[in-house]
């Protein structure tokens, strides 16, 4: 087989371009690293998008859509637009309004229970003869009110110098800011123009891809989208009525911190499987400081919530609507959760249901060939 120049060529760049990589992987990482903070704001944006472009569209297909007048048309999308970012603000507006006072008042009284709890586990150490008893005559000679106090002293105030503190605060503060109005005004600009840019993007590939990989594209980004649509509105939906019949249930009940508690458990119920779990050992922690009895109770009607949602409402909602079997969920959290945190935990279902689908469709394309064949 006779070979041809540019093939060489292209052997030869890319031998180079790699032994770059591997011989300067330093300085390339390092220009990798700065070049993704440069770009967060676009990246922020465009997530940010997304997630609004799914309320928005909604409002867009309610919103006098049988007209056919041009100022409806042309107002349809700011219109929709504004109504979306609206309410997400609203949402998150209520859901601090709802968490922040009661989790102050927890906090204060978690400060005030310490240095009791402290003496008290010191009592019992003594009166059951776990501790050693030279142990607990240092122990009990501590005045943990006055240790505590240290404790918050150095918290609140910091160590070293006060002004570096202040000017690190400030920058992260204005930077964060300036990341957060930058990836707005990105986010507003995707939404407004969506249907251009997709053609943009459509031209530009078709002018320097092969239709067949065209094809892959589309179809790939198609499954994603899907997978990460249906997540989205399946999950939010599902985290609502369950932090609604907690919160219900809870002031039926009588438990303390009811709406704080509900709102967290709505929150954490966005990661799947453990979500819920999560928010459940919250809650407890929060009334064990209180009323230790009542924690029980919570702890148990949680576990039949958990039980009624799983087995009725999970399956109406959200249903098997993303494709991925109970095991792949829970690898899916297990594995996201390990590299990336929460982050990871949320996005990791959505992206091993895409893998998996894509994987299932092409396995099935493979096994209709041969009995076709």
């Amino acid at each position: 087989m006779k070979l041809k120049w540019q093939t060489c060529l292209k052997v030869v760049v890319s031998i180079f371009l790699l032994y770059l990589c591997v011989h300067y992987w330093p300085s390339a990482a390092n220009l990798l690293s700065v070049a993704l903070r440069a770009a967060a704001p676009l990246f922020i944006g465009f997530v940010v998008a997304y997630l609004v472009n799914i309320l928005m569209s909604v409002y867009e297909k309610h919103y006098f859509p049988k007209s056919r007048k041009n100022a409806v048309v042309k107002s349809r999308r700011p219109v929709c637009m504004v109504a979306a970012f609206v309410t997400l603000i609203a949402v998150v507006a209520l859901v601090i309004y709802l968490i922040v006072p009661q989790l102050v008042s927890c906090v204060q009284l978690l400060l005030a229970e310490v240095p009791d709890a402290a003496r008290k586990v010191v009592a019992w150490g003594r009166a059951n003869g776990v501790i050693p008893e030279n142990v607990l005559d240092t122990l009990a000679q501590v005045d943990w009110q006055a240790r505590f106090n240290q404790i918050l002293e150095v918290v609140t105030t910091g160590i070293g110098g006060a002004a570096e503190v202040i000017i690190a605060s400030v920058s992260s503060v204005f930077s964060g800011i300036v990341t957060a109005l930058l990836s707005v005004i990105f986010a507003i600009y995707i939404l407004a123009g969506k249907e251009k840019l997709t053609n943009q993007f459509a031209r530009l590939g078709k002018r320097y891809l092969k239709d067949t990989w065209m094809d892959k594209i589309r179809y790939v980004l198609h499954m994603v989208n899907d997978c990460f649509h249906k997540y989205v509105v399946g999950q939010c939906v599902e985290a609502v009525i369950l932090g609604g019949l907690c919160t219900a249930g809870m002031l039926l009940l009588k438990l303390p911190y009811a709406v704080m508690i509900g709102a967290v458990i709505a929150f954490t119920a966005l990661i799947p499987v453990a979500g819920a779990y999560i928010g459940g050992g919250i809650g407890a922690f929060i009334i064990l400081m209180e009323l230790p009895m009542k924690a029980l109770i919570f702890l148990i009607f949680l576990v039949v919530l958990q039980q009624l949602e799983g087995n009725i409402i999970y399956p109406r909602v959200v249903g098997s609507s993303l494709g991925l079997p109970t095991i792949w969920v829970l690898a899916a959290v297990t594995v996201g959760g390990g590299v990336m945190g929460v982050l990871g935990m949320l996005l990791g279902v959505p992206l091993a249901a895409t893998v998996y689908r894509l994987v299932r469709n092409d396995l099935n394309k493979e096994v209709n060939g041969l009995t076709n064949g």
